[in-house]
């Protein structure tokens, strides 16, 4: 060892014997604070782009081997005040040292094995509401692991109005880990009936990240849209569910599965479960970002069943292309309602951030009759409940609608429901249904 880290050593383990003998100042408890402790299981992701040394499991930080692990963790802060931190964590041998950062801060934390279950980390006064972001990094251990951290706990005046996710009815923070999903239902016109709907949707650079699924063509039914699968796949898929409620596919009756009756070139079909069950069709594709992507789906009654077809046109390859068409039956022969887009996230990278456009949506009535959808309005699954996130949002760009989740980097816009409008394009797409292609 040379002089130099030799001194440096010396120095960090004379700063943790000092650290850890000396007694911390803490702030005087009032009698208006409390306290609350957001569980790293939900809240925190490691985020450098190692994977080995550590990881975020539903006890939080384990595993933590690896000096360069980084983790960083969210909550809401929903009213200014002061706060008090401490960390929830246990050190299984030897002496440890780690850094927190936070408002603006860097806390050093020493601990050693059998004490501090609890450890005082800081003070500091918020002065703006909003995603309050922690950066958990190792400094230096004597034994196998830096620490096992459960939680970080707030103490404050204002500690009720900070929001964070939670293990509801035992999930495990499934629904929080992803986001909140987010949806817009377009406005019909109660007169009209919709044979065709179109639409277009464009992914912003840098927002197709793993796991992010953007919907664009959803009715009561099914759903069509484009998602990113792993780091060298891609998919555009569209499914159509059974009137047989079950999450096994399995369990459907042979009278109301549903039939694939054509699917286009190098389209996989099957059956879809776990959330609903029916019929699955999906194209590996190599969609981008910063490219639009028109999308059409049709509906034909056929007695007591419905037909449903789906088409896409892709700008790499210049004309409409065939996904697949299936058969529903028990729908009355009904044609298309309850028309949505949506952004989601499918995976559990829920600190990561989702964006898509949506523009230019028609409807065709059965006589060919095109109408312009210039209206839409607002729903999520984040709640107070069962789905404690709140960075999500949407509205009007370019004349283009949009959605946002995750990331933590912005704060919900529009309360649910909210209804949000675009000014009308005016031409409907050029398109002849006759010439749409078989296969």
């Amino acid at each position: 060892m040379t002089p130099m880290l030799s001194y440096r050593k010396s120095a960090l383990n004379l700063l943790v014997v000092i650290l850890l003998s000396t007694s911390l100042t803490y702030a005087q408890t009032t009698l208006q604070d409390s306290s609350v402790t957001i569980p790293l299981g939900g809240n925190a992701w490691r985020i450098d782009k190692d994977t080995l040394g550590g990881k975020i499991s539903n006890d939080g930080i384990v595993d933590w081997s690896n000096q360069s692990a980084e983790f960083e963790a969210h909550c809401r802060i929903g009213k200014p005040g002061r706060f008090r931190v401490y960390l929830n964590f246990s050190v299984p041998e030897g002496i440890t040292v780690i850094s927190v950062f936070a408002a603006g801060r860097k806390f050093i934390v020493p601990a050693k094995a059998g004490i501090n279950k609890e450890r005082y980390v800081g003070e500091f006064t918020l002065v703006d509401t909003g995603y309050m972001r922690f950066l958990i990094r190792g400094l230096s251990k004597t034994g196998k692991v830096f620490a096992n951290i459960s939680g970080i706990k707030l103490i404050g005046e204002a500690v009720s109005h900070v929001s964070y996710v939670k293990n509801n009815d035992g999930d495990f923070f499934y629904w929080g880990r992803r986001g909140p999903s987010v949806h817009l239902g377009y406005q019909v016109p109660d007169d009209v009936n919709a044979e065709w709907f179109y639409n277009e949707v464009t992914v912003p650079k840098g927002n197709d990240v793993l796991g992010s699924y953007f919907m664009a063509c959803g009715f009561g039914e099914g759903y069509f849209g484009m998602q990113v699968n792993s780091p060298t796949e891609r998919h555009i898929l569209f499914s159509v569910w059974s009137p047989f409620t079950t999450d096994d596919p399995k369990a459907i009756p042979d009278d109301q599965k549903i039939i694939m009756l054509k699917k286009g070139d190098g389209v996989h079909t099957g059956e879809f479960g776990n959330e609903g069950s029916g019929g699955h069709s999906h194209l590996v594709f190599p969609w981008k970002n910063g490219v639009t992507y028109k999308m059409l789906i049709g509906a034909k009654p056929a007695g007591d069943r419905t037909i449903y077809s789906c088409y896409y046109f892709a700008p790499e390859n210049g004309k409409w292309n065939l996904m697949a068409v299936w058969d529903k039956t028990k729908t009355g022969g009904k044609l298309f309602s309850g028309l949505y887009s949506f952004v989601e996230n499918f995976g559990s990278n829920g600190n990561d951030f989702f964006k898509a456009e949506y523009g230019n949506q028609w409807v065709c009535t059965p006589s060919g009759t095109w109408i312009e959808l210039t209206k839409c309005h607002l729903t999520t699954t984040a709640s107070p409940q069962k789905h404690q996130r709140y960075d999500y949002g949407a509205g009007v760009e370019n004349n283009k609608f949009y959605m946002f989740t995750g990331g933590f980097k912005k704060l919900n816009n529009l309360s649910p429901g909210s209804v949000i409008e675009r000014k009308p394009n005016g031409a409907h797409p050029d398109i002849d249904f006759s010439t749409l292609p078989e296969e």
